[in-house]
């Protein structure tokens, strides 16, 4: 009894903090207070391909009248994603990134890949990746999940539940757009990912569901920090109007044109929850035996990454996986930088205390360099199955001044025009 009593203390005084911290900071703004009217997710699975754009359509103009059309003086700056004279002002690209797109390639197709971008993201993250679909004869199909591309507050009014019935949504269109033989991909970014590893966990179950052939993930969020899950109560507040800006664990001016830069406390709960119902589900089918019929996985995970749990990764999905092809590519840190004033200390351990004990079912790549010798990368690969490394050297070299490859470097190319090193103005969000 008196430890209950003494975590209903403690519990209210950190209500009563971050009750009090939400008094304090700059304001919320009409994109953190303007929720558009979402599809519900049992709307999406009875909806097709043309609804969903139709909706998104609409969604884009409540945005135009409720936000842009009603901004303050004060919002009427050049580094406002929302101000229509910017010119970052997304509907003033030659084409808006933010919205759900089909790349289709220029001869009769050799199938299709759905494309799944992250939390608080927008289709724009996996276009250079989309492209390279298309090249290879794929439609590509990038959707954008509910309660993203819009303004942030959309993020306030959302569950994970329907990201998952937009996935189905954009699977069924790839199956139309290539007819029932050709072969399915999926392609997942951070939270995308999650959605593509559940989506092909529940095809293994529901026959309604076209199963993918492939998943390709970069930086999967399959795991997040333990304390994602209280982060409903530190919204707690926010039900009175005093205290609304305690339902955001971050209000950042929106300077990005197809991410969100501040960030609600909901974003958090749905993508743990999601995780949560991901890591259960991985468990269960393979107490049962049913991965054995799991699609190869290819990931593309960076060693050091501060919003994914990269250790997950390896305990909760790769050490279930059977011998089906999949591979996991990890990628160490920068060992020839001088910058060790200025990083953790534990940031170069980080690779030797990922790699789990062989052999194991899945093969296992990691590129690194060395912190002397030559410039080189080197790609050190463990065959499934195998204890022994096979070293090969690459015509890559780590660029000087970067460390590590953070959590959104993964798929963008360095000519990317918002996120690249070496930014191309041909190949910009226009």
């Amino acid at each position: 009894m008196r430890a209950l009593l003494l975590i209903a203390a403690l519990s209210s005084l950190l209500l009563a903090v971050r009750a009090y911290d939400s008094r304090t900071g700059p304001p919320l703004e009409l994109w953190h207070t303007y929720v558009p009217e979402e599809l519900s997710a049992g709307q999406i699975d009875g909806s097709d391909w043309n609804a969903y754009l139709r909706h998104e359509d609409s969604l884009f103009e409540q945005v135009r009248r409720e936000v842009t059309d009603r901004l303050p003086a004060s919002a009427h700056v050049m580094s406002n994603r929302y101000f229509k004279n910017s010119p970052i002002y997304p509907p003033g690209f030659d084409h808006d990134w933010n919205r759900s797109y089909e790349m289709l390639p220029s001869g009769k197709p050799l199938g299709a890949v759905v494309l799944l971008h992250g939390l608080t993201d927008s289709p724009y993250s996996l276009r250079h990746i989309a492209r390279i679909y298309v090249a290879h004869g794929f439609v590509a199909i990038g959707i954008r999940l509910p309660g993203h591309g819009t303004v942030p507050a959309g993020l306030t009014d959302v569950d994970w539940e329907t990201w998952m019935a937009a996935t189905r949504l954009a699977m069924r269109e790839a199956r139309r757009r290539v007819g029932p033989n050709c072969p399915l991909q999926m392609v997942g970014f951070s939270n995308g990912g999650a959605l593509a590893m559940k989506y092909a966990l529940d095809s293994l179950e529901d026959s309604r569901l076209d199963r993918p052939e492939r998943i390709v993930l970069f930086s999967p969020m399959i795991g997040i920090t333990r304390y994602a899950r209280f982060a409903g109560l530190a919204s707690l507040p926010a039900l009175l109007p005093p205290f609304a800006k305690a339902a955001w664990l971050g209000i950042v001016p929106e300077f990005n044109p197809v991410k969100y830069n501040s960030f609600p406390v909901n974003g958090a709960r749905q993508s743990h929850r999601l995780t949560m119902a991901l890591q259960e589900e991985l468990a269960r089918l393979a107490r049962i035996g049913q991965l054995a019929k799991l699609p190869p996985v290819l990931t593309f995970q960076s060693v050091i990454d501060s919003t994914v749990s990269t250790r997950a990764i390896l305990t909760a999905m790769y050490a279930n996986f059977p011998s089906n092809g999949s591979e996991l590519v990890l990628f160490d840190v920068n060992r020839r930088a001088k910058m060790g004033q200025i990083l953790n200390p534990a940031s170069p351990l980080a690779l030797s205390r990922l790699i789990p004990r062989f052999p194991v079912a899945y093969r296992l790549t990691v590129i690194a360099n060395a912190p002397s010798g030559s410039e080189n990368m080197k790609e050190r690969v463990v065959e499934p199955g195998s204890t022994q490394w096979q070293t090969r050297e690459l015509d890559l070299v780590y660029p000087p001044q970067v460390f590590s490859l953070s959590h959104v470097a993964i798929p963008f190319p360095p000519d990317d025009p918002l996120y690249g090193t070496r930014q191309d103005e041909e190949s910009g969000t226009k």
